[in-house]
């Protein structure tokens, strides 16, 4: 039987990662002066992270983060031009969920997004997406009101431009893929990925749509074209932690 992985994409997360994202928001979000401080974020009081329930779920959550930091001026300037905040029943202990969960929601194209059946509900989790999705126009309508006023296609483009030729650069990256020996034998990798149908090459630079190859240096790791990424996360050797991304 195939496993599920924690995130199907462009449909949501589970609710226990917005709420692992927003702690680590929280302790790393930018903060403003004083003086120019109109999106208020709380204390870090707010309740401990819940148990990754695995690797994959872990990374998900660090990546919703970090992208929640990256458009946090972006974030805070469609919550208030939208009037979405300020908001009375939205504590400011709540502050970093919304702005994660904005940020996922225009990710989505401001769909709904899929629930799991599995999944143990969070309450403050529902509450901000109930809250969020029901502003959904007027959130959408300021996004596009950025867009315009900065001449962006996409929000890519709001960001400062050494930021986006780091990200350029970063995406075109090969993969690196630790094989976990102690649950499965490189052997046992490699005839698992031919059935899948990737093919091994010598070298990086034999790359072509479904390949991989050995690490120059590292005996027991592999490396792949980076624009495999989603669908080697969904391969069973990952949901099985028997390969692990770097």
């Amino acid at each position: 039987e195939k496993r599920t992985m924690t995130l199907i994409e462009k449909n949501g997360y589970h609710d226990s990662v917005y709420m692992n994202a927003a702690k680590i928001f929280q302790g790393i979000h930018t903060e403003k002066r004083k003086d120019r401080i109109l999106v208020r974020y709380g204390d870090d009081s707010v309740s401990p992270m819940l148990p990754f329930k695995d690797e994959y779920s872990q990374r998900v959550s660090y990546e919703l983060a970090f992208n929640a930091l990256k458009y946090q001026d972006l974030l805070e300037e469609i919550l208030l031009d939208s009037c979405v905040y300020p908001c009375q029943s939205i504590p400011d202990e709540l502050t970093s969920l919304l702005v994660v969960m904005l940020y996922d929601l225009q990710d989505r194209k401001f769909q709904a997004r899929e629930i799991f059946d599995e999944e143990e509900p969070v309450a403050e989790v529902r509450k901000v997406e109930c809250y969020l999705y029901s502003f959904r126009t007027k959130l959408a309508a300021a996004l596009a009101r950025c867009r315009i006023k900065h001449d962006a296609l996409s929000i890519e483009y709001i960001l400062p431009e050494t930021i986006r030729k780091q990200e350029q650069r970063a995406s075109a990256l090969p993969l690196c893929v630790w094989a976990n020996t102690f649950k499965i034998s490189l052997q046992d990798v490699f005839r698992n990925l031919k059935k899948k149908g990737f093919a091994r090459v010598e070298t990086v630079s034999d790359f072509d749509c479904y390949t991989y190859c050995m690490d120059q240096h590292c005996n027991d790791v592999l490396v792949f074209p980076s624009s495999l990424k989603e669908e080697l996360l969904n391969l069973d050797l990952f949901a099985d932690c028997k390969l692990v991304l770097q």
